[in-house]
This record gives C-alpha cells, sequence and structure tokens, in this order.
C-alpha cells in the first residue's frame, strides 16, 4: 500500500543548503514518516559520530585482507573519501542531512524509517558482477586518484541537478554496466518498495541521483523485483578468468608429479620455482615499503600460494606488517582524510595495503616467469623433447 501523500527530496549530501532545505519541509508539513536513505548499520555510525561514541579501535586486518573483502573495502573507501573530500571543501560532514532529517522528525513526532539496502549487500552483490579485469581497473582507478588533484567544486548544488552526481555514476556505469546496476538502478527499486510499503504522510530524503528512479520504479511498481530477490546472495558464476586461475597452478602440479614419477630429476626446476615466486614476492613487498619480516614471510608463502589459487601470499605478509606496524580506526580515519601521497605513505593502513598488493604482484610475476623458465622445459622432457 502506497502512503497517503508522500514528499521527496533530493539532496547533495555534502550540501548546507540541502540540511536546511530537510528541516524546514519536515518541521512545516509534519509528516506522520520520515524515511531516510540509510540503512541501520549507516545510521548507528552518523549516530555515534554525533554523540562522541568511541568506536573499537581495532580493526580485523585478516577480515579485510580476505578474499573479496579488500576490493569491497577499496571501493566503501574511495566513495567515503570522495564524499568526505566535497564536505570538507564545503564545511558539511556527509550525512549531516540524514541526520537533520532524523532530528527533524523526533521534533516534528514523526517516525523514522531507514529504507536503504545494506551497504555490505550491496557491495557484495555489485562486486560479485564485476569481472576480474573491472575490479583490477577500479584498484588501480583508486590508486591513480591519490595521484591527481581534483578540480574544485565551487558550486556544490549541481549535483542535485546531476552535474557532478551523474559524472561519478556514468563513470560507474563506464566501467562495469553491471555494478553500475547494483549501485545506483537496484537501490532505487529497493527504496521504491520500502516507500510502497509505508502507510501514511510521508517525506522521503535522498540523494538526488536516485529521485527520478524511485519515482519511475513506484510508477510501475508491477515491475520491482521482490525484496528477497534485491537482498539475495549468489555465488559468483564461474568465468573464463577464474579457471585460467585456477588451471595455471593446476597445471604446475601436475606436470612436476608426473616428472617425477617419469623420474626426471625435478629438484632444479622446484628450486627455480621457489626462488623465482619466493623472491619476487619478498622483492615486491620490500618495494612496497614493508619491513624485513614481512618480506620473509611473502618469500615463505609464496611458492605454497602461488599453487594454491585461494590463497594469496600479499595476505599473509600483511598480516605480518598489521602486527608489526599496529593498525587501528584511527588510520581508517586518516585515510579518507588523506589529501597528499605523503599522508598516504604516513598511514599504517594505506602502507599495509601496499604491502598486500606489492607481495602479490612479485608473486605473480615470479609465476609467470615459471611458467617460461620451469613449467615448458620441464614438459618439454616428459614428452622426451
Amino acid at each position: 500500500m502506497a502512503s497517503d501523500n508522500l514528499t521527496i527530496i533530493g539532496t547533495a549530501h555534502v550540501s548546507e543548503k540541502s540540511v536546511e532545505e530537510v528541516k524546514n519541509t519536515i518541521l512545516e508539513s509534519k509528516p506522520d514518516v520520515v524515511a531516510v536513505e540509510l540503512d541501520a548499520a549507516r545510521y548507528q555510525n552518523l549516530l555515534n559520530e554525533k554523540n562522541g561514541v568511541q568506536q573499537d579501535k581495532e580493526i580485523k586486518i585478516r577480515e579485510i585482507l580476505k578474499g573479496n573483502n579488500l576490493t569491497m573495502f577499496l571501493v566503501s573507501g574511495f566513495l567515503s573519501y570522495f564524499q568526505k573530500k566535497i564536505g570538507d571543501d564545503l564545511g558539511v560532514k556527509p550525512g549531516s542531512e540524514m541526520l537533520a532529517a532524523a532530528e527533524a522528525a523526533e521534533e516534528a513526532g514523526a517516525r523514522v524509517a531507514l529504507i536503504d539496502r545494506d551497504i555490505q549487500i550491496t557491495l557484495k552483490r555489485a562486486l560479485n558482477r564485476m569481472s576480474f579485469w573491472e575490479k583490477a581497473k577500479f584498484v588501480y582507478s583508486i590508486i591513480a586518484s591519490f595521484f591527481t588533484d581534483d578540480e574544485a567544486i565551487e558550486d556544490i548544488e549541481s549535483i542535485k541537478h546531476g552535474d557532478v552526481l551523474e559524472e561519478v555514476m556514468g563513470y560507474f556505469q563506464e566501467m562495469s554496466p553491471q555494478a553500475y546496476e547494483v549501485l545506483v538502478k537496484e537501490r532505487d527499486a529497493y527504496m521504491a518498495r520500502m516507500l510502497l510499503n509505508i502507510e501514511g504522510d510521508v517525506v522521503a530524503v535522498v540523494g538526488a541521483g536516485h529521485k527520478k528512479g524511485i519515482l519511475k520504479n513506484m510508477e510501475h511498481p508491477e515491475d520491482i523485483p521482490p525484496i528477497h530477490q534485491l537482498l539475495e546472495l549468489k555465488e559468483p558464476k564461474i568465468t573464463f578468468t577464474k579457471v585460467i586461475l585456477f588451471a595455471i597452478p593446476a597445471l604446475f602440479v601436475i606436470i612436476f608429479v608426473v616428472a617425477f614419477l617419469k623420474g626426471i630429476n625435478v629438484q632444479g626446476g622446484l628450486l627455480e620455482f621457489v626462488l623465482l615466486t619466493g623472491g619476487l614476492g619478498f622483492l615486491g613487498s620490500l618495494l612496497a615499503g614493508s619491513k624485513i619480516p614481512s618480506a620473509i614471510t611473502a618469500f615463505i608463502v609464496a611458492p605454497f600460494t602461488a599453487i594454491h589459487p585461494l590463497l594469496a601470499a600479499g595476505w599473509f605478509a600483511g598480516i605480518v606488517e598489521a602486527k608489526l606496524r599496529g593498525v587501528s580506526m584511527d588510520d581508517l580515519a586518516g585515510l579518507t582524510k588523506s589529501e597528499s601521497l605523503r599522508d598516504l605513505w604516513d598511514n599504517n593502513l594505506f602502507r599495509i595495503l601496499l604491502v598486500v598488493v606489492g607481495a602479490n604482484i612479485g608473486c605473480s610475476i615470479g609465476v609467470f616467469i615459471s611458467i617460461t623458465n620451469v613449467l615448458w622445459p620441464m614438459a618439454g622432457k616428459i614428452m622426451g623433447m
């Protein structure tokens, strides 16, 4: 059932003018419900920040480095960084208009409804839709963004009319149409469905880029997927790239086992493989600025992770680096505040991520060199060439 009377305010997330518009609209209309573009976790984080509640200082670095979590962490950090950077230029904290909406709702005696999908589900669904190369391109873009000076946005209200917001979302659409579908269109549908389920007079506060999509979905509710479908997390499909990533280590193991069973001396090949993967993992870790124990860890684990497609040398080097440096929520907060390469270099969390990437790249180079220097010669001996 649709609400009796619905007003949707499209805001610029970092605009003082938007904050005032939200307050005035709610206090003047006195709705039954104020719906905001937040999920429970983000709403609680905003309240904690407002009330000065200290979060747990410890960061579970192992969880960040596991599987898709690192990419998800980088994507989330990039979006936060972008919003905060604009907000700092204007002296407005991201999410201020959502807090203003909640405060005005309390003053007007209205109930607050959280209508956005859980950010973790959104990011996981987006990453599951992205190919390996799209993820690699995105991570590269994140790193490259810190080395370029963005032009200042003189008129932040232009975001409400789509100028800058369209540019940012357009980037996602160009880089990965499937990820754009999840980040924008799916959320439009989700928030439209949530609004349709609210009774009474409603004022909804959403980002300007979502207003048009929400209204379009509400005009055709029969086309909106069921909520459970929009919350579903399916396992990523097996792609050609994944097959290759699994096939290369499997090929190494098979060829060495066959060579050993045929009585061929494999010791020299194994030693060269260990030195190439471990040595370049060690070098990549050091070049990324790691401490010696982290680089040694990369050297030790690289030959094993090279033949295990679900493990990466950088994860282990990163965990050791985290233990040596110590990393906390302060480093995470500092990451979004960084304005120069020097700021990033001084940030412990960024340095750990660099070590992860450096060790992984070094190990990967070692694997590819081993294909020509070790794998093909060994295969030739098996075939009697």
